[in-house]
């Protein structure tokens, strides 16, 4: 099947007498058993539940992976992932991450006793290079939150395979439909579901999917074992987004190239960065390893004061910490999402402060553009009256 069929066609119950057409929310903390020394198929929905079992397989379908596993948030599954790992082992990681994931990396795995570096995973020469026999994951995200660098992840999966080490890939900016970094190697593949698996900001979720059983195993374990599953409910919003994937995307992509032209002809406006543009570095790559470029962009305007008001102008645009929605959102990383970056990490990436990042929602083309017009023009007076002043 196509993407657009598969997005809708799967068994919605199995084994349901009834044959619902949507899954139904198995909202139940347990289940009768029918002998009281064994267990049935489901018991504890920490363990499982259908609802989610649903969710799981559909979304390890769509990555083309072996097996999916559904969590709480993008955090939760990212956290769980970093359990594939022991006192000792080590992480390389890119250095343009998403800022939670280097909370994370940085800031909790140490107490474990497991160490994180960064390096730039664009130049894979030098990155290679920063690995070394403790090193056992190598985590890039492709393109990357916020500055849509494009890594190389065909090369990125055949170093670490090299070197004994997984590679795991944060899929949020992409999506399955656009990209699946399994068919390119990777071992794992990291989504906060919250952004365009959901896509209408009303979940919070996160999903990992697995290549190998092994894995899917030491995931499961730890799910079942910490107890961050995503609850019925939310799975069934998930489900429900899921359906729409194909739909959304192809519109907020049009939107996004649309926009992004647009910026990068507008005399107020520096740099913007989007691996859909001709001119960008990524460009190339990115269409020998994905089926489009999304609908995520940053900009800069070279001035801190200038971006903020931007931001604070836009109406279409509402300011918000995520991406991926039907609606268009507006922020200022480095003082939002990525606010948590270590320090020195951030020195490295070289993340401009005037940098804007816009997810593009399903709007009319043309009343998104005339709202940043506008909003660029009013924040250019108001900035230079209290330069001036």
């Amino acid at each position: 099947m196509k993407f657009a069929s598969r997005l809708v066609s799967y068994d919605p119950a199995p084994g349901d007498r009834f044959r619902p057409i949507s899954t139904p929310i198995y909202q139940t903390a347990t289940f009768e058993q029918e002998h009281a020394d064994s267990f049935g198929e489901y018991d504890y929905s920490r363990s499982g539940n259908p609802t989610r079992a649903v969710l799981e397989k559909h979304v390890a379908l769509l990555e083309n992976g072996t097996r999916g596993f559904c969590f709480s948030s993008g955090m939760a599954a990212l956290s769980t992932m970093t359990k594939l790992l022991r006192s000792g082992d080590e992480i390389l990681a890119d250095i343009d991450l998403y800022g939670g994931t280097c909370r994370l990396f940085s800031k909790v795995l140490d107490r474990g006793g497991i160490a994180v570096r960064y390096a730039d995973a664009r130049d894979a020469e030098r990155f290679e290079r920063q690995i070394t026999p403790g090193t056992r994951l190598i985590h890039v995200e492709s393109p990357t939150n916020p500055m849509l660098r494009v890594i190389d992840l065909r090369r990125m999966a055949a170093m670490a395979h090299a070197h004994g080490a997984l590679l795991s890939v944060d899929n949020s900016t992409m999506s399955p439909y656009l990209q699946n970094p399994l068919d390119l190697g990777a071992d794992i593949v990291v989504h906060s579901a919250t952004k365009f698996l959901g896509g209408h900001h009303d979940v919070t979720a996160g999903a990992i999917v697995v290549k190998e059983e092994a894995l899917a195993e030491q995931i499961y374990f730890t799910q079942n074992a910490e107890g961050n599953a995503l609850g019925p409910f939310d799975c069934f919003l998930l489900l429900r987004g899921l359906k729409t994937l194909k739909l959304r995307l192809d519109c907020q992509q049009k939107n996004a190239l649309a926009i992004a032209q647009f910026l990068a002809i507008h005399k107020d406006i520096q740099r913007v960065y989007f691996p859909g543009l001709s001119e960008d570095p990524g460009y190339g790559l990115q269409r020998s390893q994905a089926r489009g470029a999304g609908s995520v962009l940053s900009f800069t305007t070279g001035s801190g004061d200038i971006s903020k008001a931007i931001a604070e102008h836009a109406k279409f645009f509402r300011i918000t910490v995520s991406f991926g929605s039907v609606n268009s959102s507006i922020s200022m990383p480095g003082s939002m999402s990525h606010a948590s970056v270590p320090p020195e990490v951030m020195a490295e990436r070289k993340m401009p402060a005037d940098l804007v990042r816009i997810s593009v929602g399903i709007e009319d083309e043309e009343d998104l553009m005339g709202d940043l017009d506008r909003a660029i023009h009013a924040a250019m007076p108001r900035t230079q009256v209290a330069i001036g002043s």
